[in-house]
């Protein structure tokens, strides 16, 4: 669709399809109908499911507050779309401007805006992921089978892995009575995403809500009984657990798989895109009708040197899709860049964990509200000699003036006067995160690419 007049007639009778049916799929084409797109809208999803909302299935629906088939996220608008659910995209013809699916079907497109998303990291040994008894938590089905087994009081729930979902799992386990171990590779729990300093003050937390938190190990493998019911781990200590529930918090695996030999820039890491969520080719080439949003894709921020980050974040999401389907409209001129600034939240144990920025980019950290010991404090992060980022312990009314100073790239430390300020306030200290080469759960900000200027930046087809 193109020559003269071919933006008014792709919204006029053009043919977008959106793969992944999620929350950036959901709130870009309703943003595309708001902006006046009267075409063909098909949405293909590989769940059952129209969209519906994750954060809650690791809080709410783990404690019997809500269950999981009741968290569909509400319209903004009629969408008047196909929608082609239960059925996984299997391929990309970009030169025939197809999306295969899994049933042999292809669906034609003048505009494709790819939201596939993560799934949860499978324990590794399948054998022993087979095991009944031994969760992830991704899906609408994981949390009610999850939140069925916790409802039959288990004697002991084993967390692999101490990052956000991990952690807030234990403490929806804690907050039923039921007894837990969370096991971390790390030194801390989230310390992937906020460093040690943080990471201390989380550890405390489990530990004082009744969790037996084990650090710097590994489970090495899981045994089950006669019946097939998981029973035992074993850990890289030589220590070993019983539990009847093991729920394996290993990190996200993006859904990529689907693309390879399309052409397009696309590995493990996410699909590569440019400011105004326009997808790279394999040669570093951006495309003009291929888009990405969410937690798939892999986007360059002017507030973060240009490097490509991969955000798991549900503000991301609906930021990224709102732009996404805008410039999907709109002619080069009037194309907008996606930047949001990156934010994140929590529940854990009786505290509102929230950040704003790219902590985990940061090398140094400063006390600036509140203090550690009291579990109530914000902790601001600095990286080349600017406040990078910040995250606040049941502290949040401090976040907006800290997002300012990452806009203006303010100096760090920040120098103010807080009434709050402990004694030592502002004081930088080494931020405590772990080597980037020795994987640990839990970022939600991956720094997945260089600076286009950056003359080593290569893209390699199925990588």
């Amino acid at each position: 669709m193109n020559g003269d007049g071919w933006l008014e007639r792709l919204k006029r009778e053009g043919r977008i399809v959106i793969v992944g049916a999620s929350l950036a799929g959901l709130r870009a084409a309703e943003t595309m109908r708001a902006k006046g797109f009267a075409g063909s809208l098909t949405l293909i999803g590989d769940e059952l499911h129209e969209p519906y909302d994750r954060p809650p299935l690791s809080k709410q629906v783990l404690l019997g507050m809500a269950t999981a088939d009741h968290t569909a996220l509400p319209r903004r608008r009629s969408l008047d779309a196909t929608w082609r659910l239960g059925v996984a995209a299997t391929g990309l013809d970009m030169a025939a401007r197809r999306v295969r699916l899994a049933d042999g079907d292809e669906v034609p497109y003048d505009r494709l805006l790819i939201a596939t998303g993560v799934r949860a990291r499978p324990w590794p040994h399948q054998g022993e992921a087979d095991l009944d008894g031994v969760f992830v938590l991704r899906t609408r089905e994981d949390a009610a089978a999850l939140a069925r087994r916790l409802a039959q009081r288990p004697r002991r729930v084993l967390v692999i892995g101490a990052g956000f979902t991990g952690s807030e799992i234990a403490s929806a386990c804690r907050e039923r009575a039921l007894a837990v171990t969370v096991t971390e590779r790390g030194s801390a729990p989230l310390v992937g995403a906020l460093g040690g300093v943080v990471g201390t003050v989380a550890a405390a937390l489990q530990r004082e809500h009744g969790v037996d938190l084990r650090c710097g190990v590994m489970v090495t493998a899981l045994e089950g009984d006669a019946s097939g019911r998981v029973r035992v781990a074993h850990l890289s200590d030589g220590s070993s657990v019983e539990a009847d529930v093991v729920v394996a918090s290993l990190g996200a695996i993006r859904n990529t798989e689907w693309l390879a030999g399309s052409g397009l820039g696309a590995g493990p890491r996410g699909i590569a895109c440019d400011a105004g969520c326009r997808a790279f080719d394999i040669r570093g080439i951006v495309t003009d009708d291929v888009f990405v949003a969410g937690d798939v894709a892999r986007c360059p921020h002017p507030l973060f040197g240009y490097q490509f980050l991969s955000l798991e974040h549900w503000g991301n999401a609906v930021s990224q899709a709102d732009t996404a389907a805008h410039n999907m409209l709109s002619e080069s001129s009037d194309r907008l860049p996606h930047i949001w600034v990156p934010a994140f939240w929590s529940s854990q144990f009786g505290v509102n964990i929230k950040s704003v920025g790219a902590p985990s980019m940061g090398t140094q950290i400063a006390i600036t509200q509140g203090s550690l010991d009291t579990h109530r404090f914000v902790g601001v992060y600095g990286y080349q000699g600017r406040v990078i980022g910040a995250v606040a312990f049941d502290h949040a009314r401090w976040l907006p003036f800290y997002e300012k100073l990452i806009e203006a790239t303010a100096p760090f430390p920040p120098a103010f006067p807080t009434v709050d300020q402990p004694p030592d306030a502002g004081r930088p200290t080494d931020a405590d995160f772990p080597d980037p080469s020795v994987p640990t759960h839990g970022p939600t900000v991956t720094l997945s690419g260089f600076s286009p200027t950056d003359r080593r930046m290569t893209f390699t087809p199925g990588r």
